[in-house]
């Protein structure tokens, strides 16, 4: 059985962290062409091309995001052997998740429970717009991206969303401004109201429903964070309009209480992927076992 060339493992981890061939070749001490020869051996006894040229970048194909998964094991645990021979922890492997940055945090924790815990897995999350995440999706800098509505998708980006769950939106706010409780159309009259931003749709959903209820609500604030709606809800600046889950300690502790569900508004959780020919095994637990906490 053909054995790995560590030496061609070595330059092209070099020239894959340095994101430039030429630079690389200098810090090295190597010729552009010498250092090209090396990286394209490696990818002959891979048989896969590890890298693609996109105008001046070196952009990693997904057999050199994998191929730079495991070479970055293989040198951590060559420096962590110089380091100590008493070294016991076992090979991890790394999870790339994108959350959308308005979307509730309680979720993503859900989202990721089955692997917290596990010595063998490094979970690297990002948080970020729709846009930024997408585009580091599609290059294999990321392997998930947790939105609230399916991706787009087309023969150049073959994005894959897998619905994970939905849950209702309600009015929520703390125990003093809500008092004995009322009807939707009074609550919306009379109490300020805490909404996400036009680009949402949950906000679309609460839009419709005033315009159906003939409402015009007083707006005490526009958040693009649910975690910053759910700080201003437990100020008491007003009802929040989100999914329960966003606050779902704050609901078991009493320091909030769900006053209405509004009728015909959904939050869907979503899990997106791209169509890859190597998926991160880790996935798969994830995204056919997520579930919202009761």
């Amino acid at each position: 059985m053909a054995q790995l060339n560590y030496n061609h493992l070595r330059y092209f981890w070099a020239v894959a962290h340095d994101g430039n061939l030429t630079r690389t070749a200098e810090r090295l001490n190597l010729s552009q062409s010498a250092l090209s020869t090396q990286i394209r051996k490696l990818e002959q006894q891979l048989g896969h091309p590890l890298f693609e040229r996109r105008g001046r970048q070196l952009v990693l194909t997904e057999a050199g995001r994998i191929a730079l998964d495991h070479a970055d094991t293989i040198f951590s645990a060559g420096e962590e052997l110089l380091d100590t021979l008493k070294a016991q922890g076992r090979t991890r492997r790394a999870l790339r998740v994108g959350a959308l940055a308005t979307l509730s945090r309680n979720f993503t924790l859900a989202f990721l429970r089955p692997l917290l815990g596990r010595a063998d897995v490094e979970i690297i999350l990002h948080s970020g717009g729709p846009a930024e995440l997408m585009q580091a999706l599609e290059q294999l800098n990321l392997d998930v991206v947790l939105l609230n509505r399916a991706a787009a998708r087309d023969a150049v980006t073959p994005f894959v969303s897998h619905k994970l769950d939905e849950q209702g939106v309600s009015l929520v706010g703390t125990p003093a401004r809500l008092g004995q409780g009322g009807a939707l159309e009074d609550l919306l009259v009379q109490q300020p109201v805490i909404l996400p931003t036009s680009d949402s749709g949950v906000r679309t959903g609460f839009d419709a429903l005033c315009d159906r209820l003939g409402l015009r609500p007083q707006i005490a604030a526009e958040v693009d964070d649910m975690a910053m709606m759910r700080l201003l809800a437990r100020a008491d600046a007003g009802l929040a309009v989100l999914p329960p889950i966003v606050v779902t300690d704050e609901l078991a502790q009493g320091v909030l209480v769900e006053a209405q569900r509004l009728p015909g508004i959904v939050e869907s959780f979503y899990a997106v992927t791209l169509e890859r020919r190597f998926p991160n095994p880790l996935l798969r637990a994830l995204v056919h076992g997520a579930a919202l906490p009761a």
